[in-house]
């Protein structure tokens, strides 16, 4: 598979370590001369001084053999570009940015960005579906982190013992995959009944996560 990556710092460096140790065919695009440097001579890759937003720069990477195009500057304006170029011009078939400003991950998708991730709105997910509840085992993001699956076991203090799935109103968004109560899986339905030490199969779009949360431990999400 060939890598092409944009800009510098830990991610890309830790990133291409990361992928030199599948085998993958990597190149560095990095415009500091000092940053570059460094890169080439520590990591198995190819590194190419200059703009990854640069068309000509971009071709010389070899965009137009890629398998993926990654730009992980702290510019987003530039991201959105090297992005679209490798796809419109070079054809590459997936592109990855990051989004500095969350606000702007939305218009990178509908500018056809393969995946656009912020790491701001991954952490405050992340904080927000772990405060205030411990029993939380596993969270596992999926449609490129728009949706999270997550397992939940319920105590005796949940003010949600004892209720039906149609009484908690879930919120737009959210769904109970399964219940697993005594080693059996059951098939959630609207009439189904909350009990201690259930553990509930959660899929929700994160914004949608808190809402949810507050329904089991009555605490705010």
């Amino acid at each position: 598979m060939k890598v092409i990556l944009i800009g510098g710092g830990k991610l890309v460096y830790f990133l291409v370590r990361q992928f030199a140790s599948k085998g993958y065919q990597l190149t560095i695009i990095n415009q500091d001369a000092v940053e570059a440097k460094a890169l080439a001579r520590q990591l198995k890759a190819t590194v190419i001084l200059g703009d990854g937003s640069d068309p000509v720069i971009l071709n010389e990477a070899g965009a137009y053999q890629a398998d993926i195009v990654l730009s992980l500057t702290p510019h987003d304006q530039d991201n959105l570009v090297a992005c679209q170029i490798a796809q419109k011009r070079y054809g590459a078939p997936r592109t990855i940015a990051l989004v500095n400003d969350p606000d702007y991950q939305e218009v990178f998708q509908q500018l056809g960005v393969t995946v656009a991730f912020s790491a701001t709105q991954i952490l405050a997910s992340l904080i927000e579906q772990r405060a205030g509840f411990e029993d939380i085992e596993t969270l596992i993001p999926a449609a490129e982190g728009r949706v999270s699956v997550t397992e939940i076991t319920l105590h005796e203090t949940s003010p949600a013992i004892g209720q039906t799935l149609q009484a908690l109103e879930l919120p737009t968004g959210v769904l109970i995959g399964c219940i697993i109560r005594d080693g059996n899986v059951i098939v959630p339905r609207g009439w189904s009944r909350l009990q201690t030490a259930d553990r509930l199969i959660l899929i929700s779009q994160p914004e949608y996560y808190g809402q949810f949360l507050s329904k089991l431990t009555g605490e705010a999400g």
